[in-house]
């Protein structure tokens, strides 16, 4: 549970980036920022496959580029489904999902998969 709740606040973290970053994206407060990201995880974890294995075709033609587009589609279709979440225009959700995907790459390679910070350290011997 520890891991769900740490990848949760990686993703709102993410998020929050992107609305300091983007002019476009607007989360009107922190609860529906909270809000946001889980509802992000749900669609990413329910949506999100069913959308990439229908447009697989696509995908493989682009060399895996349409997956940003997918991305995109998934951060709007959460601005729409939450009135107090605005995006302004795809470009702007494109450059948000890239945004939201950095901090989470960035902050999972530190999280190990029981959900706690973990931290290599190689020693060099003699």
């Amino acid at each position: 549970m520890p891991g769900f709740l740490l990848r949760w606040l990686i993703v709102a973290l993410g998020l929050w980036v992107a609305e300091q970053i983007l002019s476009g994206i607007e989360i009107a407060d922190t609860p529906t920022l909270l809000l946001a990201a889980a509802l992000l995880g749900f669609v990413n974890a329910f949506v999100r496959p069913v959308v990439v294995l229908l447009t697989l075709p696509l995908t493989l033609v682009t060399l895996g580029l349409f997956l940003l587009v997918v991305n995109a589609g998934m951060l709007e279709l959460v601005a729409w489904l939450l009135p107090r979440v605005h995006v302004a225009s795809f470009g702007d959700a494109f450059l948000g999902a890239i945004i939201v995907g950095l901090t989470g790459f960035a902050a999972n390679s530190l999280v190990g998969p029981s959900g706690r910070f973990e931290l290599l350290v190689v020693r060099r011997p003699g």
